[in-house]
């Protein structure tokens, strides 16, 4: 299972939302650069990168966060936050990323996600899914849809979409434990899917629970900067 630490950005510091609430914001480290090189020090490869001013905005704003990451560390990046149009596509791949995330713009502009999935290819981008009680939400979790979680995934996945992350909003920064049970169904009716679970982890046991009912990735935030989880634990556990 790969360890993907997150890094989200604010004003271009490394910070930390509970329930994806602006108001609730931790500042952790000034230096993004510095958190995403202690990471590639403890022999982490991969990095979620979060741009909570693009996301906000709706135009990529901390690029220069990802093009200075990307260039001085030998991580393999994705990049998310107020991804909208084919430009802000362009300057995330331009800027360094492996990967682009999209979520909202996969459920409010199908057409338009379907048709950057030709031009750079599916592989190229990590699908984001939010659910509240196995239903998607959007726009920063400020809008419920009557999407089931299964039904988006099966549409992706013949699209060709190769990864996909599913967030529990009701669990994200609370360190409260993983959406486990939600998981392992999504892992069962879907076995090949590449399933990278996000969310909630507050502990080295629930990462290992996670791999245990087949996880691929874990994203993991909140817990390493608290000190809940000790990145020499990580080293150890990914593959």
């Amino acid at each position: 299972m790969e360890i993907i630490p997150a890094i989200d950005i604010i004003e271009g510091k490394c910070v930390r939302l509970t329930h994806g609430d602006y108001s609730q914001k931790k500042i952790y480290n000034e230096h993004p650069l510095e958190v995403a090189r202690q990471f590639e020090d403890a022999g982490l490869r991969r990095l979620h990168l979060v741009d909570l001013d693009g996301a906000k905005a709706g135009a990529v704003k901390n690029w220069k966060v990802l093009e200075m990451i990307a260039g001085k560390t030998s991580m393999i990046v994705d990049f998310g936050g107020g991804i909208k149009s084919e430009k802000d596509v362009q300057i995330v791949f331009d800027s360094g990323a492996a990967l682009a995330t999209v979520g909202s713009m996969a459920v409010k502009e199908k057409e338009t996600f379907v048709q950057w999935l030709q031009k750079w290819g599916a592989e190229k981008f990590l699908l984001g899914a939010d659910v509240k009680g196995e239903k998607l939400t959007i726009s920063g979790w400020l809008e419920q849809t009557e999407i089931w979680i299964y039904d988006f995934i099966e549409d992706y996945l013949q699209k060709g979409v190769k990864q996909i992350f599913c967030t529990d909003v009701a669990k994200d920064g609370a360190l409260e434990g993983p959406s486990t049970e939600l998981y392992k169904s999504i892992i069962k009716k879907f076995p090949d899917l590449h399933f990278i679970a996000s969310g909630g982890v507050s502990s080295i046991d629930d990462v290992y629970q996670l791999q245990d009912i087949g996880c691929r990735g874990v994203i993991i935030g909140k817990a390493i900067y608290e000190g809940r989880i000790a990145l020499t634990d990580l080293k150890k556990l990914n593959t």
